[in-house]
């Protein structure tokens, strides 16, 4: 007799394994920060990491930290849990386009997920939440929380009148 396979509730959300082209961006995340790569050669920004531009095959890229500011460009609205989502049903799948242009596929959070309140082209701003030990990015309607301490005005000092 084969043990039981737990419940999609039952499990916690799957964690990246992170590979050589993709230690960089993880590492940045676990920063609380949204690195892509860019190529030298024509100045593309792109993401997925991989160690080739994907315009003009140049393998000399660079990592850099973007604004972290994105626009929805689709979502599908998943009412079936994935493994560690059983509590976040209904949720949201989409694929958001990065201020620097590249889009990624991503989770939207900080909004109920349904068609009225998920509007193609909203302002987006990026956040990051746990997966065992690694944070992962994910993305949330632009000014709708104030970012923590890792690089944003929330613990910055007010200004004071003159």
């Amino acid at each position: 007799m084969s043990p039981q396979q737990p419940l999609s509730g039952d499990r916690p959300k799957a964690a990246p394994k992170p590979t050589p082209d993709t230690q960089p961006y993880w590492d940045a995340a676990n920063r609380r920060e949204l690195a892509i790569q860019r190529c030298t050669s024509c100045g593309k920004a792109f993401f997925y990491p991989r160690s080739a531009c994907p315009v003009c095959y140049s393998q000399q890229v660079e990592w850099f930290v973007a604004s972290g500011r994105a626009r929805l460009h689709t979502y599908l609205i998943s009412h079936r849990p994935a493994p560690g989502f059983a509590e976040q049903v209904p949720y949201a799948i989409a694929v958001v386009e990065l201020e620097e242009g590249p889009r990624m596929m991503t989770n939207i959070v900080g909004v109920d997920n349904t068609p009225e309140n998920l509007v193609l082209d909203m302002d987006l701003e990026v956040d990051f939440e746990p997966r065992g030990a690694q944070l992962v990015p994910v993305f949330r309607p632009a000014g709708s929380r104030a970012r923590g301490p890792a690089g944003s005005a929330a613990g910055s000092p007010a200004e004071s009148p003159a």
